[in-house]
């Protein structure tokens, strides 16, 4: 959720500002890149050096750097850099100047040049926080369009006890990843994903399975984690092990342990991706030992596995339910008619004869095929870029 996103962190002048250490590298281990503004009553709390030690960028605090040849030190520049804003801890004194526009230093110089979203956390002592003018600067800035993270009830450096309590950064952390998964196009989705491949025992060394390594599921995973989606990812024996707030992973081994996971939570999934390559065969009867060579070739009787697909086309309600098909003859129209035999909303065609497609590679070429005879064709992508395609078709056929 914050993997990659500039934020921009404000302190101000308040005994909670020793916790913008935490708060600093609590967003450094979540991906972020961090910078840092303080006032220049705050580096009475905390010190620049350690926040740039932390951050491991410099530090702003002055309209121009302390330096024998001074530089300008652009608050717009800042304010452009930055995704989100956080204002941390914000003293009744700066809210107050926040919400008149006062502009005396270069913290609220970069509030009022940002286009990004701004959050503040206030933090103050109790009757200061209960204060009538704080709450209706509070209000205000809210009215601004500024999100708040409410102030927490604790033990205050007055020794009262109640509310006016920095959000701890923890706390602070998970608020601006709540706030931002619950803007996203799928927050209130549940996906489900299949991926990979199954292996079909023949004894317990031996197997049945195919070449999948599950990066098309893994990436759609992700694709649908990022756009809010909780995703549930039922991946068959793979190496991959995509890491999101927002994925449930599931390990599987063969079709049958699949088809028990998917079947059970399909009921609750808003969209479906059948992504996994699903053995078609399976031995009929699997050896209780490890088969010896001496004993001459084995005759291996086999019977088809379970059809996961259809069972979930027959047990569709409102499910939107996507499939793939890979082909290597007739692609266009065994494809349509899978899309029409298992009761599929779109098919996701692949070919062998495309160079560069198909199984353990990082890119793919694909044909959507959707139920309402629309055929989209797309050139050669990365793994990355053919889930977004994919996720996004899935989006507008919803919304059509």
């Amino acid at each position: 959720m914050l993997s990659g996103k500039n934020i921009l962190i404000g302190i101000t002048g308040g005994i909670a500002a020793y916790k913008i250490a935490h708060l600093v590298r609590e967003f450094i281990k979540s991906g972020s890149n961090v910078k840092c503004i303080q006032t220049p009553n705050s580096k009475s709390f905390i010190t620049p050096l350690t926040l740039s030690t932390l951050s491991k960028n410099k530090v702003y605090s002055e309209f121009t750097s302390d330096e024998k040849n001074p530089s300008w030190n652009d608050h717009v520049k800042l304010a452009l850099w930055a995704d989100l804003f956080i204002i941390a801890p914000a003293t009744a004194n700066t809210l107050s100047k926040m919400c008149q526009g006062v502009c005396d230093n270069l913290l609220l110089a970069t509030y009022l040049s940002s286009k990004c979203q701004v959050y503040f956390a206030p933090a103050m002592d109790l009757d200061m926080y209960k204060h009538p003018s704080s709450i209706q600067n509070l209000k205000k800035l809210k009215q601004f369009g500024n999100i708040m993270i409410p102030a927490e009830h604790g033990e205050l450096a007055s020794g009262l006890v109640g509310e006016g309590r920095m959000a701890e950064p923890k706390n602070i952390i998970e608020f601006v990843k709540a706030d931002l998964a619950s803007k996203l196009p799928l927050s209130d989705k549940t996906v489900l994903v299949t991926a990979g491949p199954t292996y079909e025992a023949i004894d317990p060394v031996r197997f049945i399975g195919n070449r999948s390594s599950g990066k098309m599921g893994c990436e759609l995973a992700l694709n649908f984690a990022n756009k809010g989606a909780k995703v549930i990812l039922v991946l068959g024996p793979s190496y991959q092990n995509p890491i999101h707030d927002h994925i449930t992973i599931k390990r599987v081994e063969s079709a049958k342990e699949m088809h028990l996971e998917s079947l059970s939570v399909f009921e609750s999934c808003h969209i479906v991706i059948a992504a996994a390559a699903v053995a078609d065969y399976k031995p009929l009867n699997k050896l209780a030992q490890k088969y010896k060579k001496e004993s001459g070739t084995p005759k291996i009787a086999l019977q088809k596995t379970i059809d996961i697909l259809a069972d979930m086309g027959t047990a569709k309600k409102n499910q939107f339910l996507v499939g793939f098909a890979l082909e290597t003859n007739n692609e266009i129209v065994n494809a349509k008619s899978k899309l029409r035999e298992k009761n599929l909303d779109l098919i996701i065609l692949n070919s062998l004869k495309d160079e560069g497609a198909g199984f353990d590679t990082d890119t793919n070429k694909i044909t959507i095929l959707s139920k309402r005879n629309k055929m989209l064709r797309f050139e050669l992508k990365s793994k990355h870029d053919v889930a977004n395609d994919i996720v996004n078709t899935i989006l507008n056929e919803i919304d059509a």
